[in-house]
């Protein structure tokens, strides 16, 4: 079953630019769509399109097989080497792909697409950008972790389209879901394999996003898909 539509906040002005961001588990799109009206009344980004993906329905079995939105599976939460849910995962990789080419086909160039998401999301768009067909213009991830590292080179398209994209991941100090081990580990097996990654720690968050976190990924976003404005071409 494929997943809920997503919600979109469309741009103000001229559309060349599209971020996509991935809920959480058990959260919905609707979770984050404050993050867009936020910047819509400060007059930012007028120029971009958020979309908000939905996650859908699955039993979650952490939480003994109860249904919820989710990404993918989770079996535990003690180690990372340990089973992964990789046909949950390659799934929504397939969908985040299919939305990133809905964005392409309706115009926008990839390297004005970027890709976040917060927790499970986080981690999908990690997966999900380092391993996408076309150059994207960002990717990032919060309090999140690396999927299916341990092959993950398996899943990166040949050339490497997104080896020089850089990646912003935040992270609470005190996160005791996703503790903050996991995030270095991720950012730690990234560098070594070629990407760049910038990691930034938040003293005594736990597993949530605060303003200054907030503002990081708002700076990020200024750099990596400035407004164009008039200019004819993208």
């Amino acid at each position: 079953m494929p997943p809920p539509s997503a919600l979109v906040v469309p741009a103000v002005t001229r559309h060349t630019a599209t971020v996509i961001m991935a809920h959480g588990l058990g959260d919905s799109g609707a979770g984050w769509v404050s993050l867009a009206e936020n910047w819509r009344r400060r007059q930012k980004f007028d120029e971009v399109k958020f979309v908000f993906p939905n996650a859908p329905t699955i039993p979650i079995t952490v939480n003994m097989g109860m249904q919820m939105p989710g990404w993918y599976d989770i079996t535990q939460f003690n180690d990372l080497q340990d089973r992964q849910d990789e046909v949950g995962i390659l799934r929504s990789r397939e969908y985040f792909h299919s939305l990133i080419k809905a964005e392409i086909d309706a115009g926008v160039p990839s390297e004005r697409i970027v890709l976040g998401g917060f927790s499970q999301g986080g981690a999908m768009s990690i997966f999900s950008g380092i391993t996408a067909p076309t150059k994207l213009g960002g990717i990032f991830g919060l309090s999140c972790y690396l999927l299916l590292h341990n092959k993950i080179k398996d899943f990166v398209e040949k050339g490497n389209p997104n080896k020089d994209t850089p990646i912003f991941m935040g992270h609470g100090d005190s996160d005791p879901l996703v503790i903050p081990e996991w995030g270095n580990m991720t950012a730690e097996i990234l560098r070594k394999d070629g990407w760049k990654v910038d990691l930034k720690m938040y003293k005594d968050l736990e597993h949530s996003a605060d303003p200054e976190e907030i503002d990081d990924v708002e700076k990020y976003l200024n750099e990596r898909i400035p407004p164009i404005g008039d200019r004819a071409t993208l």
